[in-house]
């Protein structure tokens, strides 16, 4: 089946404003996975020392919820295309609920790593069906201007979490994070019960019913342009977290910065993110997405080429490293919405499975290279530079190679 990715015509492009209740709800659900990262991540070693163990043990808990993060979105996406897309929300907000408890009442790492897993679990269903109800309510180009609204309030996560996680780690215990973000799970199941309304289509329904969910995730695969904005956005999640998982290690292991101050260094990077969001949105006002995604891709490869460069060689120290960062992730907001709109354009009748296939390959490729990386973060930045910079190049790489966004067609 032939579904155009680019199905506008020059000037037929019209704003459809999105509510505001709706893109905060949904982007919300979209920050639960980065806000629960990134809030504990200042309370890293006081959680190792609380169990007694080495400093870095603590990093395995941020694998196991990259983990179920990419497990997870493999299940909602089918699932709210066959039975709709409230009730997969509403049982993996619970389940993040439950979940953030579950951690806060861990009385060793073990278990703390299973309820991370479990919480991961739970919130990515937002993170997926967030995408597919965007896809159902909106047009392609809006989809993605909508898309980079839900960025700019699920970035939050990144600015607010490690200011709230640096703040609270020199007062109170590592669990009381954990119940926060149960209250949090807890505002948004309330929220979503209340407020979200149904918005899968009937064909989508139809397709759903017509074939098992491997059929389908068979029939997406074979698509060469869905496999290239796929991997383009998973690379360059793994950029990202690679960052991520680097950070505690590096910015207060390796350059002393006060775990009190962590916090601040860290929410620069989510400001930037914030920023280019909105600069994206107002772009889509007169560019396709795929049209900002050709000038945004290479732009972002020269910064994590300059990254590896200061990474390896010790250029310019800590400050050319940071300033890298900022500038790489700042370009999310050019590359991830945008990516994202132009995947689930492929298939509209599918687009929780698309959302899912999307969203799973980026967490599964993420949480590996995490695992990785933050093995290495006390040594300094040379593995986090040279990661990035092979994951912004393997992402350019399939975007080129196989999205081939200046086409207008793909086959599935």
């Amino acid at each position: 089946m032939a579904v155009s990715a680019t199905s506008e015509r020059p000037g037929a492009y019209k704003v459809v404003k999105a509510p505001a209740g709706l893109v905060l709800l949904l982007g919300a659900l979209t920050a639960v996975g980065p806000f629960s990262i990134d809030m504990y991540l200042p309370s890293l070693p006081a959680l190792a020392k609380s169990f007694g163990l080495a400093p870095g043990a603590g990093q395995i808990t941020i694998a196991a919820f990259l983990a179920g993060l990419a497990i997870g979105q493999f299940f909602y996406g089918p699932a709210s295309d066959r039975w709709g897309r409230r009730g997969p929300l509403l049982f993996g907000t619970a389940l993040f609920f439950a979940g953030s408890i579950a951690c806060a009442c861990a009385p060793s790492l073990p278990m703390l790593v299973l309820a991370r897993f479990i919480q991961a679990v739970g919130g990515s269903g937002g993170m997926v069906i967030g995408r597919a109800i965007v896809r159902d309510r909106f047009d392609h180009r809006n989809a993605a201007r909508v898309l980079s609204l839900l960025m700019i309030v699920s970035g939050l996560g990144p600015v607010l979490a490690p200011l709230i996680g640096s703040a609270l780690v020199n007062f109170v215990s590592w669990r009381v994070i954990f119940w926060i973000l149960s209250g949090f799970g807890l505002v948004l199941l309330v929220w979503s019960l209340i407020a979200l309304k149904e918005t899968r289509s009937a064909e989508t329904e139809a397709r759903a019913r017509s074939e098992n969910p491997i059929r389908g995730y068979l029939a997406l695969l074979r698509s060469k342009q869905l496999i290239g904005y796929t991997l383009a956005m998973s690379f360059n999640g793994a950029a990202v977290f690679a960052y991520v998982a680097a950070a505690p290690g590096l910015l207060i292991g390796y350059y002393h910065i006060p775990p009190a101050h962590f916090g601040w260094v860290f929410s620069t990077n989510g400001a930037a993110l914030i920023a280019m969001n909105n600069v994206n949105a107002r772009l889509l006002h007169r560019y396709t997405p795929e049209q900002i995604l050709l000038v945004a891709r290479p732009a972002t490869l020269v910064v994590a080429f300059a990254l590896a460069v200061c990474a390896a060689t010790g250029l310019g120290g800590m400050w050319a490293v940071l300033a890298c960062l900022f500038l790489i992730i700042g370009s999310l907001g050019f590359v991830g919405a945008n990516t994202a709109a132009a995947g689930l354009n492929v298939d509209p009748t599918r687009s929780g499975s698309v959302s899912s296939l999307m969203g799973g390959a980026n967490f599964a490729i993420s949480s590996a290279v995490a695992a990785v990386v933050s093995s290495f973060a006390d040594i300094g930045p040379r593995p986090m530079g040279l990661t990035i910079f092979a994951s912004i190049a393997l992402s350019a790489a399939a975007l080129y190679g196989l999205a081939v966004p200046n086409k207008g067609k793909a086959e599935i």
